[in-house]
């Protein structure tokens, strides 16, 4: 009884900790603080309330490169990701999936993809996809997307569905 009762005060703990620290680096940071800390508040609250929740969300950290698939507080997948590059930067903030589709056609003005696997849009064009087009995982290559590696797409793409909360954040490395 004490070991369960010590696992929830030390979650909670946690996710106390997690919120001041998020709270924290918005207001010491950025170009412009007011919008900055506005949008980091917004997401660390967002975060706080799908960890006091039973509810799938997905966490794509861009200064981490990396995602994680959690159950309430529980994470239950990590993968390295590819996020958009500079010149396309993927988009942050607090999403929920859209549209699911096995394969999809990507285009833009400087390529074309086809069969595109397991795509899962959030936020406008914006994906969680397979890439088999490349092995660069862990660094941003991207136009926006988040992309990771094939047999990764598909176990999120059968484990989310639509409507699953997406945060799309920076951590502070």
């Amino acid at each position: 009884m004490n070991s369960i009762m010590n696992s929830t005060y030390l979650r909670r703990a946690a996710t106390f900790c997690a919120g001041c620290a998020l709270t924290v680096a918005a207001f010491c940071g950025g170009q412009n603080p007011a919008i900055a800390g506005e949008q980091h508040n917004i997401i660390a609250n967002r975060i706080m309330q799908l960890q006091q929740s039973s509810q799938r969300w997905i966490e794509i950290d861009l200064s981490r490169q990396k995602l994680i698939a959690w159950e309430g507080n529980k994470s239950v997948y990590a993968v390295f990701i590819s996020s958009g590059k500079s010149s396309t930067p993927t988009r942050t903030g607090t999403f929920a999936v859209q549209t699911k589709y096995r394969v999809a056609r990507m285009t833009g003005a400087d390529y074309d993809v086809p069969d595109v696997p397991y795509t899962m849009y959030y936020d406008g064009g914006m994906a969680i996809h397979g890439a088999y087009w490349h092995n660069l995982f862990g660094n941003p290559v991207s136009h926006g997307c988040t992309n990771v590696a094939v047999n990764h797409a598909k176990w999120l793409f059968e484990w989310a569905s639509v409507g699953t909360p997406v945060v799309v954040h920076k951590s502070q490395v």
